[in-house]
């Protein structure tokens, strides 16, 4: 393997919606997004196809409003909407730098994005272009997170690869409590035992059930997801 060459040759990147606020409440920083955008760029200039899925929740979180007496299934829908706003910030982001990238939404929204077709989704992959899925799966109750694992096992990627705040996964939070210990390695059964917030549940048993591994690390070290491309121990690998 040359040291240009990438171990994978398409995965899919899942990244939360908190991690383009920077260091904001709301929203999303257009210096954080641009350099996601450079490190994803980074990924695809070593031949890799990458998907993503993005959240929503630096906009709009369903499950928030429902607690507060809101329909579940009406604020799921807005948070749909929601990541389909971060998607369209996230190709913006890339075309500024010459990739080529589609957001293919779960629900139609045709002036905007395409429809998520899995077939269309991936020839736009093979032909090098970077696919934001966004909306979800188009169904409430489910989590981003689910629609990371199922889009993953669609496009039939190598691996999901899930950016968070910290660089890994950890015993417990490691903001809250500095004893924590960070896992180098899981096994998905040891996830779901212990309630680890890797994932959500139903997004690990997905992955289990076909095998597909799954890499956390932190989004804000900057180069990391380059180095995972090419072969380098990052975070926290659940398999």
């Amino acid at each position: 393997m040359s040291e240009k060459a990438s171990r994978y040759k398409r995965i899919l990147l899942k990244l939360s919606g908190e991690a383009l606020m920077g260091g904001g409440d709301y929203g999303i920083d257009p210096d954080v997004i641009t350099r996601v955008a450079s490190e994803i760029s980074d990924v695809v200039s070593l031949g890799v196809e990458v998907g993503v899925v993005i959240g929503g929740g630096n906009i709009f979180r369903g499950a928030g409003l429902a607690e507060g007496g809101m329909d579940r299934v009406t604020g799921d829908h807005m948070g749909m909407l929601a990541t389909v706003m971060n998607a369209l910030a996230m190709q913006d982001a890339l075309e500024k730098l010459n990739v080529p990238a589609r957001v293919m939404s779960a629900l139609s929204i045709h002036q905007v994005c395409e429809d998520y077709i899995r077939r269309k989704a991936i020839r736009h992959l093979e032909k090098g272009r970077v696919v934001m899925f966004a909306a979800g799966t188009g169904n409430p109750f489910f989590t981003t997170d689910s629609a990371a694992s199922l889009r993953a096992i669609e496009i039939g990627a190598d691996i999901v690869i899930k950016a968070t705040k910290v660089d890994g996964v950890y015993s417990d939070d490691p903001v809250k409590n500095p004893d924590a210990v960070r896992y180098d390695r899981l096994g998905y059964d040891e996830v779901l035992d212990k309630k680890l917030m890797v994932m959500d549940a139903t997004a690990i048993v997905l992955c289990r059930d076909s095998n597909m591994p799954l890499n956390v690390f932190s989004i804000n070290n900057h180069g990391d997801l380059l180095r995972m491309m090419q072969g380098e121990s990052v975070g926290t690998v659940v398999e």
